[in-house]
């Protein structure tokens, strides 16, 4: 039920951003309804996968930082689509791999036992 309030948030939230873009209420409205469709798989799907790749979670905040940092930079530095795809594939990439390749940290039970 969350899921599809922040749905429902989001695509109202985005409903003057498209139409900075087109006035064409077709793609106002089916953009909305892929986006609705779109972050609600992209989540359960990023759900899923968290919790094979243990260092998953780290990626995705390198990744907010990243889009956080363009957009406060936006009038400064122009960062190419391209460049923006690479490192959002590469910070990806970098993190299943590592989580892959390194075991998750359990707590030691001397940590677990001084609380």
């Amino acid at each position: 039920a969350l899921v599809g309030i922040t749905d429902v948030i989001f695509a109202v939230d985005s409903i003057p951003a498209i139409f900075a873009i087109t006035t064409d209420p077709f793609i106002v409205l089916t953009s909305n309804i892929f986006a609705i469709l779109g972050l609600r798989a992209m989540y359960f799907l990023l759900a899923a996968v968290a919790t094979k790749f243990h260092l998953l979670s780290y990626g995705l905040a390198v990744i907010l930082v990243f889009i956080g940092t363009k957009m406060l930079l936006i009038d400064v530095v122009k960062i190419p689509v391209l460049v923006s795809l690479g490192v959002v594939v590469a910070v990806l990439a970098v993190t299943m791999v590592w989580s892959v390749r390194t075991a998750p940290r359990i707590p030691s039970r001397s940590s677990v036992e001084r609380g």
